[in-house]
């Protein structure tokens, strides 16, 4: 099974940065994508809003330039979370980041 995704867009707020109890560090941020495409060879304008996460070492060094605004490419995969009040939500395991 694959799951992988790739998904361009600015960055909506500036990133946040925390640390595990087991020492991983993670930063998150919101990535908002805007695009036109093709659907059943109908024009159609998408938009969607997705939180990002980068974990481990690398999240730093993937993440030092970015601020809200900044126009970006992730590439990663898909997992669902759950949060402490019981809503779920699809998130961006980011494993690569470049600045468009």
């Amino acid at each position: 099974m694959t799951n992988r995704m790739d998904l361009s867009g600015s960055v909506t707020k500036d990133s946040v940065r925390t640390q595990c109890p087991s020492g991983i560090s993670h930063c998150q941020f919101w990535l908002e994508h805007r695009s036109d495409v093709m659907e059943a060879e109908l024009p159609r304008q998408v938009y969607c809003r997705m939180p990002v996460v980068v974990s481990g070492k690398r999240s730093h060094t993937l993440t030092q330039e970015l601020v809200k605004g900044s126009t970006i490419r992730v590439s990663g995969f898909v997992a669902y979370q759950t949060s402490q009040n019981g809503l779920g939500k699809l998130v961006l395991h980011a494993q690569d980041i470049t600045q468009i």
